[in-house]
């Protein structure tokens, strides 16, 4: 291989690496965001079942207080039969405390229902809130295990930077703004290997010739059709025999022709 192309494709696999760690540590919030997400959602549940709750606590007790004074009300009536005078008005008042009696059985009836809906919220506030521990519980494990990735990944960046301007004091300046031009323009890879004779870069085919040349690595090459420089992947190859390989394709040709 030729030695210009060993320091570039560490070179490239590092900031390959670099782009990933950023990208990485730019969506961490979103990550953390994301786990929390469970917690919110039952924490918003739990909130609503306890509004439930003391909304139907405060209409049970309204209602209370509806009766309290009804049975008043009704207590009064019955206080006043023993000074009527007339039987007409016995009748009439008696049939007030008829109502009267048939509203406070109504009103007691509002009162259980009422009850017996708090006591249903009651259960789903206690569910809720065993829905918001065990949330809590897997958000702040979730959280540590992001926040140590981050840490990790903060150690990593420094160690990888620092082997990266080490490594990019080693490369010809020249070649070196070949390759940062290249890395900028195609947004991933400067440098692609060729596989069967198809550059990883672009995937396009190449021709047999140029593959010859980029098996040799005398000088370096670049696809031609997306220019990124081209490195041989895989075996080390005998120069002879890759040599002799455009040699042998054109006897070939020749023979067909004949």
């Amino acid at each position: 291989m030729n030695p210009q192309l060993p320091p570039l494709i560490e070179l490239q696999a590092l900031d390959l690496r670099i782009v990933e760690i950023k990208e990485l540590q730019r969506k961490t919030p979103e990550l953390i965001a994301s786990a929390e997400a469970p917690l919110r959602e039952a924490t918003r549940l739990l909130k609503e079942a306890t509004v439930s709750v003391e909304a139907l606590t405060k209409e049970r007790r309204g209602r209370e207080r509806d009766l309290e004074a009804h049975e008043a009300q009704t207590e009064k009536l019955k206080a006043r039969l023993t000074e009527l005078k007339t039987n007409k008005e016995y009748q009439a008042y008696l049939f007030e405390i008829e109502m009267a009696n048939k509203k406070k059985g109504e009103i007691e009836e509002q009162i259980l229902v009422l009850m017996e809906g708090i006591e249903t919220k009651q259960q789903e506030v206690k569910r809720a809130q065993a829905k918001v521990a065990e949330a809590e519980r897997q958000f702040a494990q979730e959280k540590n295990r992001l926040e140590a990735l981050a840490a990790g990944l903060v150690k990593e960046l420094a160690e990888l930077e620092e082997k990266q301007r080490v490594l990019t004091a080693t490369v010809d300046k020249e070649l070196l703004d070949r390759y940062a031009k290249l890395k900028a323009a195609r947004k991933d890879l400067a440098l692609a290997p060729v596989r069967d004779g198809i550059c990883c870069g672009c995937r396009l085919q190449l021709p047999p010739q140029l593959v010859a040349e980029v098996k040799r690595s005398d000088v370096l090459q670049t696809c031609s059709y997306c220019h990124r420089i081209l490195y041989w992947e895989g075996e080390p190859v005998n120069a002879s025999v890759v040599a002799a390989e455009p040699l042998d394709r054109a006897e070939d040709d020749m023979q067909e022709t004949v």
